[in-house]
C-alpha cells in the first residue's frame, strides 16, 4: 500500500522481498474466506484495537470506506457479508486481488527484488542475503514492514528483532494473539465435544464480551467468538492469575427467565428440557453435565447460573506459530507520530512488526493498509 501510494515523481521506490513472491501471508489469510476489512462505523472500528490511541489516526486518515473505494478504483468490487465483514464479490479470488495490487505497483514504477532477506545494518547500509551473495544498499529513506512471528511458513519468523536490539531499540517479545486457548478437558468428555461448534453464544473474559461462535477441540477452544478475548486471557496468564472464559449459552434470555422455565418444566428430564425447550446443543448439554455435580445439575438456581455463565479455565495459549497474529515487536515508545524510529532518522516501521493488537474480522489488514497509506501521504508532503 505504501509503495502503491508514494509519488513516483519524487521517489524511486524499491521493495526488497524475502520470499520468491509477494503476499504469501495475504494469500494464506484468504483461504478461510477473504475478509479484507469490516463495515462498522470508523469510530467503533478504532475501539477494536489495543492501544486504540495508536491506530486511530491511521484509520481516520484512511478508513475502511476509503479502503473499499481504493479497491474499487483498481477494479476490485466488494460487498458486506451477513457478519458485516467486507469481502471481494463472489468469483474474485485472493490471488486476483494480489495480482491487481501488483499491477498498481508496476504502474507506479515500483522495482521489486525477490529472494532478498534483510540481515540488519553494516554502519548506515542495509544488508541483504541473496541467492548469490550478501549485498548492501544505502537508501535515503527506509521503511521496514517485517511482519510478526506467526505462520513461519509464510516467512514471518520475528528473527529480525536482534538487529534492532543491536541499535538499542526496545523489542517486546512476541506473544500469540487470535489463537486457540488450551483447556484441560476430562478425557471422557473429549470424544463427545471434539470438533463441534458452540453457536449463538456470548463469550467473555474480564471486561470483554463477544457474541459469536467457537469450536471445541481436543486442545481446547478456538474461533471468532473467543479470539477477541486474547488480550485479557494473555494478560491474566502473564500475571499468574487463573484465566476464566465465561460462556453465555443463551444470550437472548435472562437468568431469571431460564430459572423460571427450568422450574416449570413439568415431568421432562433436565436433558430433555435443555435440548428440547432451551434448544441447547448436545455439546452444550455435555459441557454443563460434566462440569456440574449431580445435585447442582438438578438445582434450578445453579443450573440457570451455569447456562448464563459457564466457566472454562484456560491453562495456556496456543503455540506462537499457530496463532493467526501476534502481539509484540518494536515498542511504540521507539517511534514518533509519523512511524519514524526516534533513534534512527529516516527509518520507519509499519505493520504487524509494531507492538499493537487487533481481533480478526478485517481489522488486522485494515490497520496495515491504513498505516501504509498514512506514511505514504506524510512522505509525499515532504
Amino acid at each position: 500500500m505504501l509503495a502503491c501510494s508514494l509519488d513516483s515523481r519524487k521517489y524511486a521506490v524499491s521493495i526488497y522481498e524475502k520470499n520468491t513472491a509477494l503476499g504469501r501471508k495475504f494469500l494464506v489469510a484468504g483461504k478461510g474466506g477473504f475478509n479484507l476489512t469490516h463495515s462498522e462505523d470508523v469510530g467503533q472500528f478504532a475501539e477494536r484495537y489495543t492501544p486504540k490511541e495508536f491506530i486511530e489516526p491511521f484509520l481516520k486518515s484512511f478508513s475502511n470506506e476509503d479502503f473499499r473505494k481504493w479497491l474499487l478504483s483498481l477494479g476490485i468490487e466488494t460487498y458486506v457479508g451477513s457478519s458485516k465483514r467486507v469481502f471481494p464479490i463472489k468469483g474474485i479470488k485472493p490471488i486476483e486481488v494480489l495480482k491487481t495490487i501488483e499491477s498498481r505497483l508496476a504502474a507506479n514504477s515500483v522495482s521489486i527484488y525477490f529472494n532478498h532477506e534483510w540481515k540488519g545494518w553494516n554502519g548506515q547500509a542495509l544488508v541483504f542475503n541473496t541467492k548469490d551473495k550478501p549485498i548492501e544498499i544505502q537508501p535515503d529513506i527506509t521503511v521496514l514492514a517485517l511482519g510478526g512471528a506467526s505462520w513461519k511458513v509464510t516467512g514471518s519468523d520475528g528473527q529480525w528483532g536482534q538487529y534492532f536490539k543491536s541499535k538499542d531499540i526496545h523489542v517486546v517479545n512476541f506473544q500469540p494473539s487470535n489463537c486457540a486457548f488450551h483447556i484441560e478437558w476430562p478425557k471422557m468428555l473429549i470424544d463427545a465435544i471434539n470438533g463441534l461448534p458452540l453457536k449463538n453464544c456470548a463469550f467473555s473474559c474480564g471486561d470483554k464480551r463477544v457474541r459469536g461462535e467457537a469450536i471445541l477441540t481436543e486442545f481446547g477452544i478456538e474461533g471468532s467468538g473467543v479470539y477477541p478475548l486474547s488480550v485479557n486471557v494473555r494478560k491474566q496468564l502473564a500475571e499468574g492469575l487463573n484465566s476464566i472464559i465465561y460462556i453465555d449459552f443463551k444470550p437472548d434470555f435472562t437468568r431469571d427467565e431460564i430459572h423460571t422455565r427450568i422450574e416449570n418444566r413439568g415431568n421432562k428430564s433436565i436433558k430433555e428440557f435443555l435440548e428440547g425447550n432451551l434448544k441447547l446443543s448436545k455439546q452444550q448439554t455435555a459441557l454443563i453435565k460434566h462440569f456440574t455435580t449431580k445435585d447442582d445439575y438438578h438445582n434450578a438456581e445453579v443450573l440457570s447460573r451455569s447456562i448464563k455463565g459457564f466457566e472454562l479455565k484456560v491453562s495456556s495459549l496456543a503455540p506462537l506459530d499457530e496463532a493467526i497474529s501476534t502481539v509484540g515487536g518494536i515498542s511504540l515508545k521507539e517511534i514518533d507520530d509519523n512511524l519514524q524510529l526516534k533513534k534512527l532518522p529516516n527509518h520507519f516501521c509499519i505493520g504487524e512488526m509494531l507492538d499493537w493488537d487487533a481481533p480478526t474480522g478485517g481489522y488486522l489488514l485494515q490497520a496495515c493498509f491504513s498505516m501504509g497509506k498514512y506514511l505514504a501521504d506524510k512522505l509525499n508532503q515532504q
